[in-house]
């Protein structure tokens, strides 16, 4: 079936920018409750427990994972082990709307990371989605104030997210070679995402355990953090990733590259009702910018 944008489609594409961005405002609610490496670490265990009862075969003696335990290992550090929790930890330091929008520099590493590691060309037309890329990133990192950039004043969590997107752009050129992979685990959204599951505890067991160890671990345990840990469990990971590989199939991936954008106006508006937090000009200017650039890279 070739790929088109229905009202299903459609739906499924619009759920997960809308997890993603409760993901990121609920980060920033509990950052006194429970710290990021714990959240991280609590929240995959959660997932663990949830994927196991359907996909538990692939982590038996002799299944297909074992052979290819190395990728997987890789795979895991840059998305299961790393990625949410150096988001989590920007929360500390930077408003969700600043971690979304800083997010959305991804095209920008998209390209980098492709055309050194992976020998992909760049084109003009890239080229200018990304420099609409950066200019947006920019706007934020300097809080509409251009003379703060020649000052180097960047908030530490900024930082953290820009290294995220950097991992996380890595990880997609890794998975856009899918025939290093076992078919049977690829086709399998359960498998293919306890496969990741698995071994990203450990990475990210690791790290709680040394923010523990460094005594800047933390968690008050009582229904707030349950509820939080069910939720980022169950919506931003598993929800968000089975409807957007659904929707991805339905509507391909050039058209669902346009919603994954929605993540900046949700978090804007979560951000705005739940912490009161009132975007600024300069958010909706830079939020316009990243558009462009989404616009221009699918005009034919």
């Amino acid at each position: 079936m070739h790929p088109r944008l229905t009202p299903t489609a459609a739906l499924l594409l619009t759920i997960p920018p809308l997890l993603w961005a409760g993901n990121a405002v609920v980060g920033r609610m509990v950052t006194a409750l429970v710290s990021p490496m714990t959240l991280n670490f609590l929240r995959w265990v959660l997932c663990f427990g949830m994927l196991l009862p359907l996909a538990g075969a692939v982590l038996r003696p002799g299944s297909a994972l074992w052979p290819h335990w190395r990728r997987f290992s890789l795979l895991a550090l840059l998305s299961v082990g790393s990625y949410n929790a150096l988001l989590y930890l920007a929360l500390n330091t930077s408003t969700p709307l600043n971690v979304t929008l800083v997010g959305s520099s991804a095209p920008v590493w998209m390209l980098l990371i492709g055309r050194l590691f992976f020998g992909v060309p760049v084109s003009k037309r890239q080229t200018l989605v990304a420099l609409l890329s950066v200019a947006g990133v920019l706007l934020v990192i300097c809080r509409g104030e251009p003379d703060a950039l020649l000052q180097v004043r960047l908030v530490t969590g900024d930082l953290y997210v820009l290294l995220a997107g950097v991992g996380w752009a890595y990880y997609s050129w890794m998975l856009a070679h899918p025939t290093v992979e076992p078919p049977a685990i690829r086709a399998d959204w359960s498998a293919f995402l306890l496969a990741q599951v698995a071994f990203g505890l450990l990475w990210s067991g690791l790290f709680a355990g040394a923010e523990w160890t460094i005594g800047m671990g933390h968690a008050r345990w009582g229904w707030p953090l349950a509820a939080t840990l069910l939720f980022v469990a169950i919506g931003p990971a598993l929800i968000a990733f089975r409807a957007w590989g659904a929707g991805v199939a339905r509507a391909g991936p050039a058209v669902a590259g346009f919603f994954s954008n929605l993540t900046p106006l949700f978090t804007a508006l979560l951000s705005s009702a739940f912490l009161g937090e009132v975007p600024h000009l300069y958010h909706v200017l830079a939020f316009a910018l990243i558009m462009g650039g989404i616009v221009v890279s699918s005009r034919r």
